[in-house]
């Protein structure tokens, strides 16, 4: 879905701008005004919560808001129904002004069952809307969960929230009762009954949504028209009920000229890799084998054959890698996609990609571990495996993308690099960035980098009569690329240590010290932009350094912390190696530096051992980001201690 934005305003014109909490009349009651919304679906991970926070995310993006997602699901292809552990969450954040994370906590939450208010409840603030299916309330459930009493018959709820208690599976059956379909298939529905409601209580247009239900069940027109019909039966019980007394209103956002879709970062990933194979020339081959949270990426890839792009789907995460180290020495981009797990079980086919001096690059979704951990759930301590986890001395690059948009931009980052440096690049993506999604302003095509390469076509050697693949170029310090079959270019090639040069095997101790040596310089060498630094005021003293999707949790809470009066300045990292050159500098103009991390500290062991600088370490490792309201109170912290 695209929506084309000029000077702020979205299709179809935008609403008056009001104040944030401005009432007028209007509809059955009050329309209120404001300038950000955060809801949150939660349910059974079989009641449907991601495809219905998906569809009012799709609608709030043609609408013209700015928007970011945060999808939370079982590992469990169907945990027991009505646990604690089978609770599937969708929550979105909508605004009319550019917002960088999901939300901290929701302002609208929508429970299906006791477990889904159960898992969620402590997350809603005083005063937030708490909208209830009453018809999972049963004895039974409320067991399953641990509940004595039913919460919604005591006033514990409705002293503190404002409660909603709605009968969504009754009504949705009473709506499809002319339809046919069994009360169970009906009930199934129940989930559109609810985006209906939310639909209407946010001004959400309602065709799209219409349209979408109907292509969808295509092949099953009787579910599309029930699913139709239920989704306006919610539309029409909040139209016509007492219950709500309010709706409310969020103005599309002042976004930059030009043409959005809202994408999740695993597509823009995709996208990416695909605009990279079309700048550089080259085929894209992707060798991989399916995991959480990575999988998508194959599945977006394959749809695409047209733009040359070549999917295997391995039988192991070994031979995906083999297959796209292979595809690459054939003279094609090879590209891996995995996550964590995968990536201990490739490290010796990237050993061999830093060996061969081939561009590789290896996509890695982090997930929670150590092993296979918790697959839905995200994390960033996969750095130190990026940067050592092979034998022996085997450099590569990395970079991280920070949101799911950048996606796109880093992924024609790792394929610049590992083209023009011939070096495997480890992209470091997380569950966050990978499932989350907002919006993408499409580039136009003249806009994207040029990755063309030139491959070895004649012999180099010094006396004219051979190939050489390991003679250099003197700036990048790349070996040459000859694809296989090219007459007079033979060459030996493989895991051995490489005489310099010639790329004979060689066992001298003095060349193999060389190599090692040079294949680091080559590491280092490779030009990455400076880090910018975001200090407005120009006056702080303490910095904050962040790496993939912290970005938007931090930068929140930066911003949270200067609306205080307390100047403070944030550095984001795209390339964790090499680091910017400008790094080290950056570092020393401030008395403090505090790195948020979703792990134990493996970038501040980075910056401590690499710039000797005293990094404060603030960690976080539960399968969830970072809220800014955390980061607030640890940068406050750390700013008042430098002004006393």
């Amino acid at each position: 879905m695209t929506t084309d934005v000029g000077n702020g305003a979205a299709p179809g014109g935008s609403p008056e701008q009001t104040a944030p909490g401005e009432t007028t009349p209007g509809r059955s009651g009050t329309v209120r005004k404001l300038d950000r919304v955060v809801i949150r679906f939660a349910g059974d991970s079989g009641d449907g919560m991601q495809l219905t926070g998906d569809r009012f995310t799709s609608e709030a993006a043609a609408f013209g808001n700015d928007l970011a997602t945060q999808p939370n699901f079982p590992a469990e292809i169907r945990a027991p129904q009505g646990t604690l552990p089978g609770v599937s969450s969708f929550q979105l954040h909508f605004a009319d002004y550019d917002i960088l994370t999901p939300g901290d906590r929701p302002d609208v939450l929508v429970a299906m069952n006791p477990a889904a208010l159960k898992a969620n409840i402590d997350d809603l603030p005083k005063g937030g809307i708490l909208i209830v299916n009453t018809d999972e309330f049963t004895k039974r459930n409320l067991v399953k969960v641990g509940y004595a009493a039913d919460p919604l018959e005591d006033n514990s709820l409705t002293e503190t929230y404002q409660v909603h208690k709605v009968a969504m599976a009754t009504l949705t059956i009473g709506a499809l009762e002319n339809t046919g379909l069994g009360k169970k298939d009906a009930e199934r529905a129940k989930n559109m009954f609810a985006l209906g409601l939310l639909s209407w209580m946010y001004h959400r247009p309602t065709e799209g949504t219409e349209r979408f239900l109907r292509e969808k069940f295509a092949k099953k027109p009787d579910i599309a028209e029930a699913n139709v019909l239920a989704f306006r039966a919610g539309w029409n019980y909040g139209e016509t009920t007492e219950s709500f007394a309010v709706t409310y209103e969020v103005a599309p956002a002042k976004l930059n000229q030009g043409t959005y879709r809202q994408i999740t970062g695993n597509t823009a990933l995709a996208y990416g890799l695909i605009a990279a194979g079309q700048q550089s020339g080259l085929p894209v081959v992707l060798g991989t084998y399916p995991i959480t949270p990575a999988s998508d990426i194959l599945h977006e890839l394959s749809k695409h054959k047209n733009f040359g792009i070549t999917t295997l789907q391995a039988e192991d995460e070994i031979a995906g890698i083999g297959a796209a180290l292979g595809a690459s020495y054939g003279g094609a981009l090879g590209v891996t996609s995995t996550s964590g797990p995968g990536v201990a079980l490739k490290s010796e086919t990237i050993g061999l990609a830093v060996m061969t001096e081939l561009p590789l690059i290896v996509v890695d979704v982090q997930r929670g571990g150590p092993s296979t951990g918790l697959p839905t759930k995200t994390e960033q301590a996969d750095l130190l495996q990026a940067m050592f986890g092979r034998n022996g001395e085997s450099p590569v690059a990395i970079v991280a993308p920070q949101s799911p948009a950048d996606c796109f931009d880093a992924a024609l980052e790792a394929a610049r690099i590992a083209l023009a440096y011939r070096t495997p690049v480890l992209l470091l993506s997380d569950g966050a960035i990978a499932n989350g999604s907002e919006p993408w302003l499409i580039p136009e095509v003249s806009e994207l980098p040029d990755l063309g390469v030139e491959f070895a076509t004649e012999p180099n050697s010094p006396d004219g009569d051979a190939f050489w693949p390991y003679l250099r170029d003197p700036e990048t310090l790349a070996r040459p690329w000859a694809v296989p079959g090219t007459a007079g270019l033979q060459h030996r090639i493989g895991g051995l240590e490489k005489a310099d040069g010639t790329g004979n095997i060689s066992y001298d101790p003095a060349n193999h010290d060389y190599m090692v040596r040079l294949r680091q310089r080559k590491i280092d060498g490779i030009r990455v932009p400076d880090v910018e630094v975001d200090d407005p005021s120009g006056q702080a003293r303490v910095l904050v350094v962040g790496w993939g999707s912290s970005y938007g949790p931090i930068g929140a809470a930066a911003r949270r912390v200067r609306k205080l009066g307390m100047p403070v300045a944030h550095a984001h990292l795209r390339h964790l190696n090499p680091f910017p050159k400008n790094l080290g500098e950056v570092l020393a103009r401030y008395d403090k530096v505090v790195v948020p991390e979703m792990n134990l500290g493996q970038l501040a062991l980075l910056l401590r051992a690499k710039y000797l600088v005293d990094a404060i370490s603030y960690t976080k490792v539960q399968g969830l980001p970072f809220k800014a309201e955390e980061l607030q109170d640890v940068l406050a912290d750390v700013i008042k201690g430098v002004s006393e």
